[in-house]
């Protein structure tokens, strides 16, 4: 049985665990702990999804919890994909913070999963890469 919590931040291990097993890895800095912990403090919206001790699943987000919530994470194991798990994390984000549009950047592998679960595309979104990030 899967439960959910948004009172408990996951520690970096099991958070870079999750990362690791679900391939959200490949987009994330999981090498660099100090800026991975650093995106796990200072998000101000996390829901967890547990398999008992396990931790399945995460919605990591920024939110003014009345604008707008940027989801910035979504990560399931991928054992436990297609199981709901994701699809409920969103809910309960999204009941977090219920005036808010919840707005993220899919990953071109997950394009075909947000619109299923009721996601509108808007392509009129702008993006300034990081410093570190332009190459």
């Amino acid at each position: 049985m899967i439960s959910y919590r948004d009172d408990v931040r996951p520690e970096l291990a099991q958070a870079l665990e999750l990362y690791r097993t679900s391939t959200l890895a490949e987009r994330r800095p999981v090498d660099d702990k100090a800026r991975f912990a650093a995106m796990l403090e200072n998000a101000n919206l996390i829901v967890t999804a547990w398999d008992g001790e396990l931790l399945v699943g995460i919605s990591r987000c920024v939110s003014d919890f009345s604008w707008t919530t940027y989801l910035a994470d979504l990560a399931v194991r991928v054992s436990h994909q297609r199981c709901g798990i994701g699809k409920q994390l969103i809910r309960r984000t999204q009941a977090a913070a219920p005036q808010a549009k919840l707005l993220l950047l899919a990953a071109p592998a997950a394009d075909k999963y947000y619109p299923h679960i009721g996601f509108q595309h808007f392509p009129q979104a702008w993006m300034l890469a990081a410093e570190d990030d332009v190459r």
